[in-house]
């Protein structure tokens, strides 16, 4: 395509002015192609560049996550056989024989979902017979210097990219100009060729259980907190809800999960979502499965939930994750002509166009996936296709995601539901972790691959990795979907013995056995 400004047969043809009104992934990335164009570009950005994703949600959450990961680490050392000074352990005391190990005997502080009583109570009192203490305020100081260093090295780049960057809340005032309001209570007003706007997403709240920053909490007032709540209710088991019960179960606090439907994460992969839930509950972790939170409020020294059917659950703290709400209202969106469905959501098509010549959309705003990768992805496709080129439209067929509990659970392509749903015909396999020689040697016991193919073409149509760094191990699944290849394809290629990579090509080649058959 053309480049704008770049010309040496029209030197004094004016480059194109693109407005980006939010700086997260799904603005910031879009500025960098946009400028790459020879684009003039604005981002006005209210909270900081990165946007909620690097301030409040995903980098600080992950953050968290990590920090929660390692002290899992930390304390399950002594099944490797690494010791305190002065621990004084008999090896054989507390020995759990399970299939995770070939039948091996080996000392389990954590047991697989129904693979030993003894240690499945051993885990339940974990956090009395924990050594590593968590200094949380600490913890949350780390988190939140990383999420804002990472802010400022977007910032960098985008400055160096020539990109102007305008702190304050942007606004539409018509369908081809954006409306700075300025820190200072000023405003500035910024024509455009093409808009984008990636306004994201707030914490949805409700309104019997009213957020206040200290007891009643959402997500993004977590960080805040000083000390490790002693007993922290859950309200809400997608991924968010499950995340944060995860993390905040490993550092040592008594969690409980209070979740509407039959299972946590009733939107993912069956069979994996029953297996967090198990090593939920074996870690220690009270799960309330059909159970609707009806209110949230503070006592003397807590809070109180009260369910939907009358049930009231005490505890320290209360984390409310029950989805996000599209920041869109009172920005002058409808009044521009741009089309929001009934949640508020910005409706876009699928190279994230708006109802509005020149204005597109992108993120969580949009409603079309909530993941950084997709926001970063549509914002790309909005710039090029604002500016000219030619782009293909999102396939959120190929698009992997990850939850970050402990393990991980990654998935791409179609999910199982969707394939019985639509009635295609398929063949799958599952692998336990269990028999992986990685898996035996690093101490995991619990996860699996499971692998979607079509039976006659064995064409990978889907994957599901359950493991530590399941978000590392989709990525060969993820270009096996994008690409179309074969379980063949998959079988024939070399991978590292021992590797838990290995369980992916052992998965093809059981599948590539059936094509056909």
């Amino acid at each position: 395509m053309r480049e704008w400004g770049r010309d040496p047969l029209d030197p004094a043809a004016v480059p194109p002015h693109v407005v980006v009104v939010g700086g997260g992934p799904g603005g910031y990335e879009a500025a960098l192609v946009a400028r790459s164009h020879g684009a003039q570009v604005t981002v006005v950005e209210q909270q900081g560049l990165g946007g909620a994703a690097v301030l409040t949600d995903v980098v600080p959450s992950k953050t968290l996550i990590a920090t929660a990961e390692w002290m899992t680490i930390a304390d399950r050392a002594p099944e490797l056989g690494i010791r305190m000074p002065g621990d004084v352990v008999d090896p054989l005391s507390d020995v759990d024989v399970s299939l995770a190990t070939g039948g091996i005997p080996v000392v389990s502080a954590y047991s697989a979902p129904g693979l030993g009583g003894s240690a499945v109570e051993a885990a339940a009192s974990s956090a009395e017979k924990r050594k590593h203490l968590v200094d949380l305020q600490a913890v949350n100081k780390r988190v939140l210097a990383l999420a804002r260093a990472q802010s400022s090295d977007i910032r960098g780049r985008l400055e160096r990219e020539g990109i102007r960057i305008v702190a304050g809340r942007g606004r539409l005032d018509g369908p081809a100009r954006v409306v700075a309001e300025l820190p200072d209570g000023g405003t500035e007003t910024l024509e455009a060729d093409s808009i984008l706007l990636a306004l994201g997403a707030t914490p949805r709240t409700l309104p019997t259980a009213v957020p206040d920053g200290e007891r009643i909490l959402t997500w993004t007032q977590m960080y805040n907190l000083r000390e490790l709540p002693e007993r922290l209710i859950v309200v809400g088991s997608g991924v968010t809800g499950a995340e944060f019960a995860g993390a905040y179960n490993a550092l040592g606090s008594d969690v409980v999960l209070v979740s509407s439907r039959d299972r946590v994460l009733p939107g993912e992969d069956e069979d994996a979502a029953e297996l967090l839930e198990g090593v939920f509950r074996s870690r220690g972790m009270t799960v309330l499965s059909r159970s609707r939170a009806a209110a949230a409020v503070r006592t003397d020294d807590g809070v109180e939930v009260t369910l939907a059917d009358g049930r009231v659950v005490h505890g320290s703290h209360v984390l409310v994750a029950v989805g996000g709400v599209p920041a869109t209202s009172g920005l002058g969106l409808e009044e521009a002509g741009v089309r929001l469905s009934e949640s508020g959501h910005v409706v876009v098509d699928r190279v994230s166009r708006t109802s509005v010549r020149g204005i597109y959309a992108s993120g969580d705003c949009t409603g079309v996936l909530p993941l950084a990768s997709v926001a970063a992805m549509q914002g790309r496709i909005a710039v090029a296709h604002a500016l000219g080129d030619a782009v293909q439209p999102l396939a959120l067929r190929t698009v992997a995601s990850n939850i970050f509990t402990a393990p991980e659970i990654a998935t791409v392509g179609y999910s199982e539901e969707k394939l019985r749903a639509q009635s295609s015909r398929y063949i799958t396999t599952t692998l336990p972790l269990a028999r992986n020689p990685r898996a035996k040697m690093l101490g995991i016991r619990d996860g699996f691959v499971k692998l979607f193919a079509h039976p006659e073409a064995g064409v990978v149509l889907g994957g599901v990795v359950v493991a530590p760094r399941a978000s590392e191990l989709i990525f060969p699944i993820t270009l096996a979907v994008q690409h179309r290849l074969t379980v063949e394809n998959v079988a024939s290629a070399f991978t590292i013995y021992p590797s838990l990579s290995g369980s992916i090509g052992e998965g093809a080649r059981v599948l590539d056995a059936r094509v056909g058959r």
